[in-house]
């Protein structure tokens, strides 16, 4: 057994922000893509989202978690700039949520997707096969 010094949060790597070009269609004076910050997500945050995200489904009988909609929170709670909360920018989409918001940002379905997937293995979050299965159905 180790020392229990190791396993005491002071010693634990965090893990560091990221910065990611999450779209070509908002640059900065010299055209090039602008950054955007990312924070990793935490369990307790990620369950937080899930529980919100699932729904029992009356057909079925079951549970089913709305993948979209939770890999949207979960996207967006990722985001530390550009301010996803901030009015003006939300007001500037005519959105109200941060997840409408990162939508409309990335309105290139391919630059979504491919942010999406970033985010999910920035933060090893996955999304068991059986719910992606499920939603595809849907």
């Amino acid at each position: 057994m180790g020392e229990l010094s190791f396993f005491l949060r002071e010693n634990k790597i965090k893990k560091e922000n990221v910065f990611f070009a999450a779209t070509k269609s908002l640059v900065n004076k010299d055209g090039e893509p602008v950054l955007w910050e990312l924070r990793p997500v935490t369990t307790r945050e990620d369950e937080d989202v899930r529980e919100e995200c699932t729904r029992f489904d009356s057909v079925t009988g079951r549970f089913r978690l709305d993948v979209s909609r939770y890999m949207a929170k979960i996207a967006s709670m990722a985001v530390v700039e550009p301010n996803l909360y901030n009015a003006n920018l939300q007001n500037s989409y005519d959105v109200s949520t941060p997840e409408e918001l990162i939508r409309e940002m990335l309105d290139d379905p391919r630059e979504y997707q491919d942010f999406v997937r970033y985010v999910q293995r920035f933060g090893e979050i996955d999304v068991p096969i059986s719910e992606r299965i499920e939603e595809a159905k849907n």
